[in-house]
């Protein structure tokens, strides 16, 4: 299968999954959107109660801030793909749990394969343990690291700026170096020089 048709079948496997309780309350699951051959890939943390209305990932108040901030650096959402670490909604907005997060893990993976980004964007904490199990977002956000190949970028979730003020300039900071991490990945990757694995730039403590 090429890259469209597996993520079109991740999809569907996403709106019948019943691998976790969380499939008992969800009005709709929500798979992640986005072109295969995209550059970045963005990775939040669970559907809240506008993206479980629709099975769309970031339609409310932080999908426009997440908006907002592709535009400052020319892109669009429609350029980019868009996830959760977890597909469906949990109760309450609450956070994840581990099985939940384990349940959906494969999912998550099988879109990153089949895209194949320059870069992925970790937005807060529960995506950002995928890759820095160890780190606090609140040291290593902003800052690109390589893991299993592949450029890492932790930030803070666009709903984090809403509920702080003091952090939305943080996140457009931090935002405004993804050019700059873009091209970075793609000399890498044009490079016969294999990128360093473990993130040695980044104060994980």
């Amino acid at each position: 299968m090429n890259p469209e048709e597996i993520l079109l079948q991740v999809a569907d496997e996403v709106r019948s999954c019943t691998k976790c309780r969380l499939h008992t309350g969800r009005k709709n699951a929500v798979p992640g959107e986005g072109p295969a051959d995209s550059e970045i890939v963005f990775i939040g943390e669970a559907p809240g109660f506008h993206e479980n209305e629709q099975g769309r990932p970031f339609v409310g108040a932080a999908g426009k801030f997440l908006e907002e901030l592709l535009a400052s650096i020319g892109k669009s959402r429609e350029q980019v793909f868009i996830g959760n670490v977890i597909k469906c909604r949990p109760p309450g907005n609450r956070d994840p749990q581990i099985d939940e997060i384990q349940a959906c893990e494969g999912y998550m993976e099988t879109q990153i394969q089949a895209i194949s980004p320059k870069i992925i964007v970790t937005l807060g904490r529960f995506s950002m343990v995928r890759y820095f199990p160890k780190a606090k977002i609140s040291a290593i956000h902003g800052q690109a690291g390589w893991v299993g190949g592949r450029l890492i970028v932790p930030m803070y979730h666009p709903a984090a700026a809403l509920h702080q003020p003091s952090l939305r300039d943080v996140v457009i900071a931090d935002f405004s170096q993804l050019p700059g991490y873009i091209q970075q990945a793609l000399e890498s990757q044009q490079s016969s020089v294999e990128p360093p694995e473990e993130p040695q730039q980044l104060n994980l403590f």
